[in-house]
């Protein structure tokens, strides 16, 4: 199939680049002229393992360009999927902006085309939201069956979204009605085993998804902070509770450690519990879970505080391993704290290159950390220097490669389980065991 890709963030330029390699031919459609000129050179804007490879092949076999251009795009494809972001706004409710406008676009570039079109939105939206965006932007063209209108909610981890997308672990298609798209769609497109609903249910999905993998977190984390109390190894605890894989479902999240963060779980709890509080229904669960993971991020930095150090490392500045993704990350609000505090800060983070980082992953620096190209040292042996606390969100360095610089004047904080610390010279202290 012909497709084009509206919005070539983490969704998009993974969807982008696992689409050519299945055969399509790819049209890429971003704001961002640097992300236009990066995928029209093969180069992806984000880090993602294993997606500079696909893009790469997909130049060399002509299936991938990129444009500007929504008229362009449209007139190219059969098929245009939406992954635009959809943002929090100040009070917790969902931003839509960025996809209504991208919508309005589409319809005005369908209609000029005057041939039938199919129009997927990937882009997380609350229920309600595909149906209210049809009947402000799309309504004529949508009963005209000069367009037909899916949403299809993506449950692509960063840094495993290639492999996410190959094989995932939930596929939902939604239709107006919930009746089933043709089959050579759902073979191209959806996969002919996905679950076929209407549009609010495909759209609720999502949200039921990150509030539970929210859930999953925060209890694992409340849990670590009790355990650590009563000397119990949290870590231990999860274990045995993860054996029981006929009750207790998935061991993915339920590892005590970090807060959670980035462009997901945050944003679409607060646009879930948003959306609850203004139907007047009580979900005193889900309103506790941004309260407790920032709960879990004070008790971090208690940790820290209690070391009475004065300098300090952090590694690991994304909110996960494998990506360059600062939004929402716990580690850039433990930055800012110490810096507040007067510490002297340093951080190591060899998958964050400053400038490359475009659109709302920038703005987390430019607002929150515009000094931070002082703090990143290049060098794991400049960053570690000769004492301090060393605050380890991620595997971003060897042991090896740490225990030539560690000494026993560096206090190791193990933020997510990484027991092999234990081994180095330093003191060690385990966040939640």
């Amino acid at each position: 199939m012909k497709i084009s890709i509206f919005g070539l963030g983490y969704v998009g330029a993974v969807t982008a680049g696992c689409l050519t390699s299945h055969d399509h031919y790819v049209v890429g459609v971003d704001v961002h002229d640097g992300k236009v000129a990066d995928f029209n050179k093969g180069v992806p804007p984000i880090v993602e393992p294993g997606l500079e490879d696909l893009l790469k092949r997909a130049k060399e076999r002509q299936l991938l360009r990129a444009t500007t251009d929504c008229d362009d795009a449209i007139a190219d494809t059969e098929l245009s999927i939406v992954c635009v972001g959809t943002p929090s706004a100040p009070s917790g409710a969902l931003d839509l902006s960025y996809v209504r406008m991208v919508a309005g676009q589409i319809g005005e570039a369908v209609k000029k085309k005057g041939t039938p079109h199919v129009l997927v939105f990937r882009s997380t939206m609350l229920p309600g939201s595909t149906e209210a965006i049809v009947a402000e932007k799309l309504a004529d063209l949508e009963s005209g069956d000069l367009l037909s209108v899916f949403y299809y909610p993506e449950f692509l981890r960063e840094s495993t979204a290639v492999a996410d997308f190959e094989e995932p672990s939930l596929a939902v298609v939604g239709s107006r009605d919930g009746s089933r798209p043709s089959e050579s769609l759902m073979a191209a497109l959806f996969g002919e085993s996905a679950a076929v609903v209407n549009w609010p249910t495909a759209e609720m999905v999502k949200y039921a998804c990150n509030a539970f993998h929210a859930a999953k977190i925060t209890f694992a984390n409340e849990i670590g902070r009790v355990g650590k109390q009563m000397k119990i190894d949290a870590k231990s605890v999860m274990n045995l509770l993860c054996q029981d894989t006929r009750l207790n479902i998935s061991s993915y999240y339920m590892r005590p450690g970090n807060p959670f963060g980035g462009s997901c779980l945050p944003k679409d709890v607060r646009a879930l519990t948003n959306k609850a509080r203004s139907a007047g229904v009580n979900v005193p669960m889900l309103d506790s879970l941004l309260g407790s993971n920032d709960q879990h991020l004070r008790s971090l930095l208690s940790l820290v505080e209690a070391t009475g150090q004065r300098e300090a490392v952090i590694l690991g500045l994304s909110f996960k391993s494998n990506t360059d993704d600062l939004r929402e990350s716990p580690m850039v609000d433990v930055a800012q704290y110490l810096l507040g505090h007067g510490l002297t800060l340093r951080i190591y983070d060899p998958a964050l290159n400053l400038s490359a980082l475009v659109g709302a992953n920038k703005r987390v620096i430019d607002v929150r950390m515009p000094h931070l190209a002082q703090l990143l040292q290049a060098d794991l042996g400049s960053a570690l220097g000769s004492k301090g606390v060393v605050i380890a969100a991620q595997k971003c360095a060897g042991i090896a490669e740490l225990a030539a610089h560690i000494t026993d004047h560096h206090h190791v904080i193990d933020v997510n389980g990484w027991t092999e610390l234990r081994e180095l010279p330093s003191h060690y202290q385990g966040f939640c065991w």
